[in-house]
C-alpha cells in the first residue's frame, strides 16, 4: 500500500486507516454520521491525495482530449473545469474525470485513484497525434475543503476572493502561505467549498493552516466513509459502483456529458443507444421502511422476481432513511414507481425518486 504525504498526520489524529485504491487512507476519525453532519452544516477537510493527475500539453492536447472524452472540451476557457468520462470501445466507461484548462494548450486531467494506470495506458494508446503527456499523480496532493462555511473559514489564508470562484471554475494563486496552488470549486459533496492541488512537500503546511483557520467555524478532518454518504445523497456516480467498464454513460444518466457535436471513442454506438433509448437505467430509490440497502443487493418486483441490483446504498444521515442507486430495465425506471430491495429474507418496499436525495 502507498501512503499519501499526510498518512502519518491522519494516524496521529486517531483516524481509522484502511486500504483504498492502493493507498492507506483515513476512512473515519470520530464517526461517519458526525463527520457527515460537519460537512453539511459547517466545514470539513478531506485528504484525497490518492486521486490521479495527468498533464496534457502542446498543440495536439485538445485534439487528444476530444478524442478520448465524451464531453466537449473545446468549450473550456482558462480557469474553467468540466466533468467528463472516457468511453471504451464496447459501450462502457474507462473512468470518469474532471478536465481543467490551465493555460492555452495545457490541460489537467483528474482521474480516480484506482484507475490511474488503466487511464494513463488508455489515453496513451489513443495518442497518435503526439500530445505531450505527464503523470503528476505521485508528486501532487489534493485536499477537499467542503461545507457551507468553507469560504468564510478559509478567506483569511488567501488573497484570492474565494466567493468569486463559481462552481466548476478555478484559480491559480496563493493559499496558506504557498504560491501557485490550484483552488477549484468542483466539489463532490453538494455542500459547497473547494479543492486545493499542491505539491506533496507543501501539503502538510496547508493542512495545518486549514485546520487552524477553521477552528472558529467548527472544522474537522473528514474520512472517506462520510465522503461516500455525502456524494450518494447528491446522486453522484462512483466509479466501480454506479459506473464501470460495462455501464454506458447513457444508461447511467450521463447523457448530459456525452456530446455528439464531435467525434470521440465509440461515439456512433453511444449516439445510436441514446436515440433508441437504453435498455436499462440507473435509478435512485428511497426505502419506505427501515433497512439499509447495500451494494449487490437484489432489486425485485412485486412478485419477488429479480429486476436489478443495488450499485450504491446507505442509511442517509441527512434524511434518516435508506437510499440507493441501482440499474433496472427502463420499463421499471419511472419516477414514483414502486420496487423492492431484497435485504436478507425480506423484500423492503422502495420508491424511485428524482435526484438529488438531499435538497439542501
Amino acid at each position: 500500500m502507498k501512503n499519501t504525504a499526510l498518512t502519518s498526520t491522519h494516524e496521529a489524529l486517531g483516524a481509522k486507516i484502511v486500504p483504498f485504491a492502493g493507498y492507506n487512507m483515513p476512512v473515519q476519525y470520530e464517526g461517519v454520521n458526525i463527520e457527515h453532519e460537519t460537512v453539511r452544516n459547517a466545514v470539513g477537510v478531506f485528504d484525497v491525495s490518492h486521486m490521479g493527475e495527468f498533464l496534457i500539453e502542446g498543440e495536439q492536447a485538445l485534439e487528444l482530449i476530444q478524442k478520448v472524452s465524451s464531453n466537449d472540451a473545446s468549450k473550456l476557457t482558462i480557469g474553467k473545469a468540466q466533468y467528463s468520462c472516457l468511453p471504451n470501445d464496447h459501450g462502457g466507461i474507462v473512468d470518469d474525470l474532471i478536465i481543467y484548462k490551465v493555460k492555452e494548450n495545457t490541460y489537467l486531467l483528474v482521474v480516480n485513484a484506482s484507475n490511474i494506470e488503466k487511464d494513463w495506458n488508455w489515453i496513451q494508446s489513443k495518442n497518435d497525434m503526439g500530445a505531450e503527456m505527464r503523470d503528476l499523480s505521485e508528486d501532487y496532493s489534493l485536499l477537499a475543503i467542503q461545507g457551507p462555511k468553507a469560504i468564510e473559514a478559509m478567506q483569511s489564508i488567501t488573497s484570492q476572493d474565494l466567493s468569486a470562484i463559481k462552481f466548476y471554475n478555478f484559480v491559480v494563486g496563493d493559499f496558506a502561505g504557498i504560491e501557485h496552488v490550484i483552488i477549484s470549486a468542483t466539489g463532490y459533496t453538494g455542500s459547497g467549498g473547494f479543492e486545493i492541488y499542491c505539491k506533496n512537500s507543501e501539503v502538510k503546511q496547508i493542512w495545518d493552516k486549514v485546520l487552524e483557520a477553521g477552528v472558529d467555524f467548527g472544522i474537522k478532518p473528514i474520512g472517506l466513509a462520510a465522503r461516500d454518504t455525502l456524494r450518494l445523497e447528491m446522486g453522484y456516480c462512483l466509479y466501480g459502483n454506479d459506473i464501470s467498464d460495462t455501464t454506458s454513460p447513457i444508461e447511467a444518466g450521463l447523457g448530459w456529458i456525452t456530446k455528439f457535436t464531435k467525434e470521440f471513442t465509440n461515439a456512433a454506438a453511444l449516439k445510436a443507444e441514446k436515440e433508441r433509448g437504453p435498455e436499462r437505467k440507473l435509478i435512485a430509490f428511497e426505502l419506505e421502511e427501515r433497512g439499509i440497502p447495500r451494494q449487490g443487493y437484489d432489486i425485485v418486483d412485486g412478485n419477488g422476481n429479480k429486476i436489478g441490483e443495488v450499485t450504491s446504498g446507505t442509511m442517509s444521515p441527512s434524511l434518516g432513511k435508506g437510499i440507493g442507486l441501482g440499474y433496472v430495465p427502463t420499463i421499471f425506471a419511472e419516477i414514483n414507481s414502486k420496487i423492492n430491495i431484497q435485504i436478507r429474507k425480506k423484500a423492503i418496499p422502495a420508491t424511485i425518486v428524482k435526484l438529488p436525495f438531499y435538497k439542501g
